[in-house]
């Protein structure tokens, strides 16, 4: 039977990393793997994930890193690279493996869902969703997965401080087109509610602009941290 190893970045996440890898267990039970690559956490975070993990990977901080770090020590056939705040939908292993099985994408992800009431984040999903299909671009908040040897091909994540997605989206898109799974993948509003929605999607839009107009990804982590506060 073909296996998933989840891979899941955490730098100071203890308030939230516990109960993502509990909504994990299921998985675990079906014979998944559960991978943590932590950056170096300060807080709890080492010690909530120990008994409720396969296994926990100590890395240099920064995300593509980490998740890099999270690809080598994995045993699975496909990697899924879900956000520490994130939630898979509960047949997504079934999903991923039916969808990428014989010549098929090489790789997708999932649509995603913000957890939070505000209605105007119903209209920022509702334009994740729609963007990433037109662009074949998708973002870690859908839940970003691909075949082991398709990320080998590509040689993983490049090691940028920002926009990591956007990047290995760029690289596995010249291997397939992605599969844009309609089943929704449940992410944390906690950027949005902690900065305001309005604010973010300026942000992160600036952002992508910089970044598509060639500025280096260690300015715009600079940017995105004094903003981000």
């Amino acid at each position: 039977m073909k296996r998933l190893s989840i891979i899941i970045p955490t730098l100071n996440e203890a308030a939230c990393i516990a109960a993502t890898l509990e909504s994990l267990r299921e998985f675990r039970r079906r014979g998944h793997e559960i991978i943590v690559a932590d950056g170096g956490s300060s807080d709890a975070t080492a010690s909530l994930v120990q008994d409720l993990a396969d296994r926990v990977v100590c890395s240099p901080a920064g995300r593509a890193v980490q998740m890099n770090a999270g690809a080598r020590a994995a045993t699975g056939d496909v990697f899924l690279f879900l956000h520490a705040d994130s939630r898979l939908p509960e047949d997504a292993d079934r999903l991923v493996l039916q969808g990428l099985a014989g010549g098929g994408p090489a790789w997708g992800r999932f649509d995603v869902r913000i957890d939070g009431p505000q209605p105007l984040l119903r209209l920022v999903e509702s334009m994740m969703n729609l963007r990433s299909r037109l662009t074949r671009i998708c973002t870690g908040d859908q839940g970003i997965f691909v075949r082991r040897e398709a990320f080998e091909a590509i040689g993983g994540f490049p090691r940028q401080e920002l926009m990591e997605d956007i990047a290995i989206s760029v690289r596995l898109r010249r291997l397939s087109a992605p599969l844009c799974l309609r089943r929704r993948c449940l992410t944390s509003a906690r950027r949005w509610e902690s900065q305001g929605v309005l604010r973010t999607i300026m942000l992160m839009w600036w952002l992508r602009l910089q970044y598509a107009f060639g500025v280096a990804p260690a300015r715009l982590a600079r940017t995105y941290g004094r903003r981000g506060r």
